[in-house]
């Protein structure tokens, strides 16, 4: 095969090399060097595809997202075959970073995927229904595996509450990589793949709360998740959502409830029978008052919610120590 006038050729060892050493490069986190090297590959063979899909992956971890997509368009004009590449998918990532949505839809469309509307529709690349996802924050730091809706092939809105250590909020879209990192699966066997953030795509403007709460049963608690939800807004009982999980263990195919019935799920790092982030249940399922909950509302409404979750059931509900921190 001849592509402008070359034979295409199987990559050269002074190819191999360079770019063997600049993966290795890149797992040690030396980006410059490495580029260094991949760009001398893509000198050596610039009529390969793979030579500008590993500078647009390289770019991508870089969060270089114009020279991302530069050698990504140069890698998917060298493609073989019409769908299904990952050089493709990477071009939609770095548009989507870009907000170059018509190269996004172009993007998930070459991949092979259906994009609702017209091809020549400059706006964002809605109704894709790709269902519910989880992502990990902060893959790099303090990971957090949160749950989430699937906006398109490269955003999650998350859903869930974070932890303040992550840096996150209720309500913020982040922009994930293509390929899941783990799986958590439901008691009906369904499985969700875990993507991991690359970075924060659109900030949320509304506050993260802790506060303590005393609520006397599970449905004490159930209902100030209805109210804040009710309201527009989230409640979490991180006493009960939240579990440590090494790093094997989040990285693998997970129960999302595992530890239902009468023994401790055995993937729980942290330490039983305590509420809050360090313990998410308690021996034989015993119901505790005291629970830490986290909170996703306006300074203005969040004491209106508790209290009028209190005024409810003022003999099964009390809160205190409310805090913003995040």
């Amino acid at each position: 095969m001849r592509i402008f006038g070359k034979v295409r050729h199987r990559p050269s060892a002074s190819w191999r090399q360079a770019t063997d050493r600049a993966f290795t490069l890149i797992g040690d986190g030396r980006y410059e060097d490495a580029g260094a090297l991949l760009t001398r590959a893509a000198d050596l063979e610039p009529w390969l595809s793979e030579s500008w899909f590993n500078l647009a992956l390289l770019h991508k971890f870089r969060h270089d997202w114009e020279q991302a997509r530069t050698a990504g368009l140069r890698a998917v004009a060298l493609l073989d075959r019409e769908t299904g590449a990952p050089d493709w998918w990477n071009v939609g990532i770095a548009a989507t970073a870009l907000q170059d949505w018509p190269l996004a839809r172009r993007a998930w469309q070459a991949y092979g995927l259906k994009v609702p509307g017209a091809a020549a529709a400059g706006g964002e690349p809605t109704g894709m229904e790709l269902g519910s996802a989880a992502v990990r924050l902060s893959p790099e730091g303090e990971a957090e595996v949160v749950w989430g809706r699937r906006l398109d092939p490269a955003r999650i809105e998350v859903l869930s509450i974070p932890l303040p250590s992550s840096g996150r909020r209720w309500g913020e879209v982040v922009l994930h990589d293509g390929v899941p990192n783990g799986e958590r699966t439901t008691s009906s066997g369904h499985g969700f793949p875990v993507f991991d953030e690359i970075e924060l795509w659109a900030p949320s403007p509304v506050p993260t709360w802790v506060v303590l709460l005393e609520a006397a049963t599970e449905d004490d608690r159930d209902a100030l998740e209805r109210l804040a939800a009710d309201a527009g807004f989230a409640a979490e009982d991180w006493s009960s959502s939240v579990r440590l999980l090494c790093r094997a263990c989040s990285e693998s195919r997970m129960p999302s409830a595992e530890g239902e019935g009468e023994h401790l799920d055995p993937h729980d790092h942290s330490e039983p029978g305590h509420p809050g982030p360090l313990g998410h249940r308690s021996p034989g399922e015993l119901w505790v008052p005291e629970r830490e909950c986290g909170i996703a509302a306006p300074a203005g409404l969040v004491r209106g919610l508790l209290d009028g979750w209190v005024a409810d059931s003022p003999d099964s509900r009390e809160w205190r120590d409310l805090e913003e921190v995040c």
